[in-house]
């Protein structure tokens, strides 16, 4: 068995997986399998899943920890424990962090420990994650075309990425305080000592986003605007000014620009109701960027319907923080 100590491997010794998740049912099957065979020890990570994740992760060989349902629950957390539960078999040289709703590219492994061996200035690496049913929403597309980024070094990566466990430690893993965008976050601190991260042209991984409703697209716009506006509270200031202007443009096109008209039409006249049309305007603006193409005009006008969710979530951020909330938004997308 791949997933035990026993006759492990020297992929064992030198990759480890933390995959997290709840409730994602034959998604976690299929992610497991997808890392079987490859010697490569496997922790899996659950939330209080209640459709038998934990049961299927133990027949599939991997190591389980269930998170303490008296915290907070958060992916930055369930990465961290995921971590220290494989290093009490030693540390391997590198992580894999994954999500229970995608499926590793079978070359992926081999090739990201191969780039960090050559690298040894590189902290982590990320390759092309792609939407496994992109044909079955529009907003399935939309996570596809978000994650498509060009090769080379970048600031930050994602959830699904390989990590150099020395460089992991350095840092102190993830803030587990953080509600969303712990990533990029955790990325500043390894560019602030020097490390750097990078993207590959390789596959990476496929990932079943399951996105069929509005109100499902909607969530994740929102949590997209409290993770930034949580990073630019942590490292907004210069020389980084982490999200200073993505959650500038998202205050001006969410709340600015309306509420602006909204006073120009009670105070002066109806007619400012117009300046609506700014709208219509910024989503062919942005398509005509990529050639009005079909594709082009979808991410327009969701972009632009975005920032309105992205504002939302810039409130809720800092409602949460004056009111010093203790819980944190979960990472199920259900």
């Amino acid at each position: 068995d791949t997933f035990t100590a026993e006759g492990e491997s020297a992929t064992a010794t030198k990759l480890g997986c933390v995959v997290i998740g709840k409730n994602e049912g034959d998604r976690l099957i299929r992610c497991l399998q997808s890392l079987s065979g490859q010697g490569i020890r496997i922790v899996y990570v659950d939330s209080a899943s209640t459709d038998g994740s934990v049961e299927a992760a133990k027949a599939a060989g991997a190591d389980v920890v269930e998170l303490d349902l008296s915290i907070p629950f958060s992916a930055a957390r369930a990465r961290n424990e995921g971590v220290a539960k494989l290093k009490e078999r030693g540390a391997p040289d590198y992580v894999q962090f994954v999500d229970g709703d995608c499926e590793m590219h079978p070359d992926w492994m081999v090739t990201a420990s191969q780039f960090l061996d050559d690298h040894p200035e590189v902290a982590a690496v990320a390759g092309r994650l792609r939407e496994r049913f992109p044909e079955a929403s529009i907003y399935n597309r939309l996570c596809d075309a978000e994650w498509a980024r060009p090769p080379g070094e970048i600031k930050a990566i994602g959830g699904i990425a390989m990590m150099r466990t020395t460089a992991f430690d350095e840092a102190d893993g993830f803030r587990a305080d953080i509600a969303a965008g712990e990533e990029p976050e955790l990325c500043v601190r390894l560019r602030q000592r020097g490390w750097t991260i990078w993207s590959l042209e390789n596959d990476m991984a496929f990932h079943d986003a399951a996105m069929t409703r509005f109100s499902q697209w909607w969530k994740r716009a929102r949590r997209g605007g409290h993770a930034s506006a949580e990073g630019k509270s942590i490292h907004g200031a210069p020389p980084e000014r982490m999200n200073v202007d993505r959650v500038r443009r998202a205050l001006v096109w969410g709340a600015g620009i309306p509420f602006a008209i909204l006073i120009a039409a009670i105070v002066i006249s109806p007619w400012a109701l117009l300046g609506l049309l700014v709208y219509p305007l910024q989503v062919l603006r942005l398509a005509k960027r990529e050639g009005f193409s079909r594709g082009s005009l979808e991410r327009g006008t969701f972009l632009t319907i975005g920032k309105f969710a992205e504002t939302l979530g810039i409130f809720d951020f800092h409602r949460r923080r004056l009111k010093k909330a203790g819980g944190l938004y979960e990472y199920s997308k259900s």
